[in-house]
């Protein structure tokens, strides 16, 4: 299956593992004299998009590689997630993954590719992009070009915003990257008050490995409560929650985890990560054949000194009330001890909406700064 040929431009479709080991490997080309791209674990990424992974449980999707005279030189993802049909019944597709040079004749190939797949299978709008779903890496970075990503997070070479606006697409949402310095980290008055006013009704306590499973679902079921009014949300399933959590779990200490109760309900949670990109900026992909040592040694004895707050929820019903901002602060405090004990300089929280005041004001009160910007982008199909 190939798509459009613009200027010897070729599409052809990923439908072996030979293709997706090229389409992984797309940007290598792209950011070669780009310092601050960090190469992702090539057996992360192919986990990742292996047929195995419980995304694709809900989700069906294409890929396509754009060559230039036989070379690989870009890449997009079309999908459509079955949950985000089920909630929101618009026909609205995804867009993903997408790599490419500064070139409109390969982003227009490439669009126009992923576009037609998704009007085939009925869709009217497409979003993106999404790496794959809502709760994985989403967003092109239009500001903050001059630091590397933290784990889990995009990089995006300059062009890729004017280039997607080129194919027809408009900003749909913004989202922001904040950055604390963990050392001048002071407790809030707010937080204590509420604790003096209502002693012993909140706790906060570190996951328990005794308990995985029970901790898990618990985190999971605050999450899908906590965010369910925001943009484009879809509900973790509790295959993908455990996936991540036990992936996790391989390289995080168990105080970086942290679930808040009140009066013994579980209420609210809080993941702190290692900045792993730091331990493998690298490594250039590759554990073997010495990667491996490189790794386990960096994030075992020399730890990561920045980080990254991915995950944070509180309960829908306690978010405007006086318990949810001191639960917030609750939460943010019990990660940031244990990462200032084991070397933590800096923590990013990460993806904040930019429409989202209450987080962004909470956030703010402890000194985080804005860093990065990153856009999610539209357009209509019909």
């Amino acid at each position: 299956m190939t798509g459009p040929s613009k200027k010897n431009i070729e599409i052809r479709a990923v439908t072996d593992k030979k293709a997706l080991k090229t389409f992984i490997k797309v940007p290598w080309s792209i950011y070669r004299d780009d310092p601050n791209w960090v190469p992702p674990l090539l057996m992360e990424r192919k986990d990742a998009l292996s047929s195995k992974h419980p995304f694709f449980k809900h989700a069906s999707w294409q890929a396509w590689i754009a060559y230039r005279d036989g070379k690989p030189v870009g890449r997009i993802s079309a999908q459509i997630d079955q949950l985000h049909q089920e909630r929101y019944g618009n026909h609205t597709g995804f867009f993903g993954l997408i790599e490419a040079p500064e070139d409109p004749d390969v982003f227009s190939a490439l669009f126009e590719t992923a576009e037609n797949w998704l009007r085939e299978k009925g869709m009217r709008t497409v979003i993106g992009p999404f790496n794959l779903g809502i709760n994985q890496e989403l967003g092109i970075l239009v500001e903050g070009f001059d630091t590397p990503p933290r784990i889990m997070t995009t990089h995006s070479a300059r062009h890729y915003g004017a280039s997607i606006e080129q194919c027809g697409y408009t900003r749909a949402q913004d989202m922001l990257a904040y950055e604390l310095d963990i050392n001048s980290y002071q407790s809030p008055a707010s937080k204590n008050e509420v604790l003096n006013r209502y002693p012993g009704r909140i706790k906060v306590r570190q996951l328990d490995r005794k308990q995985m499973e029970a901790d898990f679902e618990a985190m999971r079921d605050v999450f899908n409560d906590a965010w369910q009014d925001n943009w484009n949300f879809v509900p973790f399933t509790r295959e993908e929650f455990n996936t991540i959590g036990k992936e996790l779990l391989m390289v995080v200490p168990k105080e970086y985890l942290q679930i808040a109760e009140i009066d013994g309900e579980p209420a609210g949670f809080i993941a702190l990560l290692p900045d792993i990109n730091e331990a493998i900026a690298d490594l250039n992909g590759r554990l073997l054949p010495f990667g491996w040592a490189k790794l386990l040694w960096r994030m075992k004895v020399k730890f990561p000194k920045a980080h990254r707050i991915p995950l944070m929820g509180v309960r829908k019903k306690y978010q405007n009330t006086i318990f949810g901002p001191a639960m917030a602060y609750m939460l943010i405090e019990s990660v940031m001890w244990p990462g200032l004990a084991r070397g933590g300089e800096r923590v990013e929280m990460s993806w904040i909406l930019e429409s989202n005041k209450p987080t962004r004001n909470i956030i703010e009160k402890f000194g985080g700064k804005i860093t990065k910007r990153y856009r999610m982008y539209e357009k209509s199909l019909d």
